[in-house]
């Protein structure tokens, strides 16, 4: 109802729903002069696959943006709770190559990283667009002089975090395409409606995490990006995200403390605190002006108390 609100009020929205009965219920009543402002997003539609290429960006600061989110995606979805599964060396070797996929003017895509280390031709193509010496440093250097044993043991160890997305047809279909069908530059400051279906029952729970957690990272690039417009311009625009906590990463806690000053309105539902990092649960009650408790479980019960004044 809030979203929709939002809609009829001429606000730009993107709605993330994990199970897709909200979409649909608000898609039944957008009004005839919105109908074009929305951009429905159903990864499920294999037959028109929208492009949501991650690695996308539009100058280096964004190219650096964006790896750091690459990162810390791969580490929400295989390593949540940094036990070493994803490591130095898995930073260094992803940092090293998603810079390398992003070098020239076609860029590149996630799904064609673990093609870098396996197809000698697409790397010596990607390599000749580099400028940064620590990346040319990585290959004609640290990988050169790596064994071949030991570059097999690691490589078999570093794709398998691929495979599962490059052996899905949906998911290569979307993450694979170089150029997004939609930008969310465009979306925010043209007041759009972006709503996006990602039913676990038709996608899987780790590809609607992997589409949800790509969304949110672009989304946050282009809500920073707005640093470079005039105040005046940043026009507001309302995020609504169900079951928030498997979508967003640490990362994103700095952006509820900013989202304000960019125009961003953040509506986050989840069922309990437990199921949040602390790090995201100090950013929310950090940052919320207004708090209202109703029925709460009792570890939530004992810790909410603190955020009010004290009774005297």
């Amino acid at each position: 109802n809030m979203c929709l609100q939002d809609i009829l009020n001429y606000n730009g929205v993107c709605f993330i729903d994990p199970h897709g009965d909200s979409v649909r219920w608000i898609m039944e009543r957008i009004p005839a002069n919105r109908r074009e402002d929305v951009v429905l997003f159903d990864p499920s539609d294999a037959e028109c696959p929208f492009g949501l290429n991650l690695l996308e960006a539009s100058d280096e600061y964004e190219k650096d943006f964006l790896v750091a989110q690459v990162i810390e995606i791969f580490y929400k979805l295989f390593d949540p709770e940094r036990t070493g599964i994803i490591g130095p060396q898995f930073e260094h070797w992803l940092r090293c190559a998603a810079l390398t996929v992003m070098a020239g003017p076609d860029g590149g895509s996630l799904i064609e990283i673990p093609k870098l280390f396996m197809d000698k031709r697409f790397e010596a193509k990607k390599r000749k667009f580099l400028k940064d010496p620590l990346v040319i440093d990585f290959w004609t250097k640290q990988m050169a002089s790596t064994s071949d044993f030991h570059k097999s043991e690691m490589l078999n160890y570093f794709t398998s975090k691929f495979g599962h997305f490059m052996n899905n047809r949906v998911m290569r279909n979307i993450i694979g395409q170089r150029k997004s069908a939609f930008h969310f530059e465009k979306l925010l400051a043209q007041g759009k409606i972006l709503l996006v279906d990602l039913s676990k029952g038709k996608l899987g729970e780790t590809n609607a995490q992997m589409l949800g957690l790509i969304l949110i990272s672009k989304l946050q690039s282009a809500v920073l990006r707005r640093a470079t417009i005039p105040v005046a311009e940043r026009f507001p625009f309302y995020l609504y995200v169900d079951e928030f906590q498997n979508l967003v990463t640490d990362a994103f806690a700095s952006l509820l403390s900013e989202s304000r000053k960019y125009g961003l309105g953040v509506h986050l539902a989840n069922q309990y605190f437990g199921q949040l990092p602390a790090k995201l649960q100090n950013a929310i009650l950090g940052n919320i002006g207004s708090t209202l408790v109703f029925e709460v479980g009792a570890d939530d019960a004992e810790s909410l108390p603190k955020e009010f004044y004290p009774m005297t």
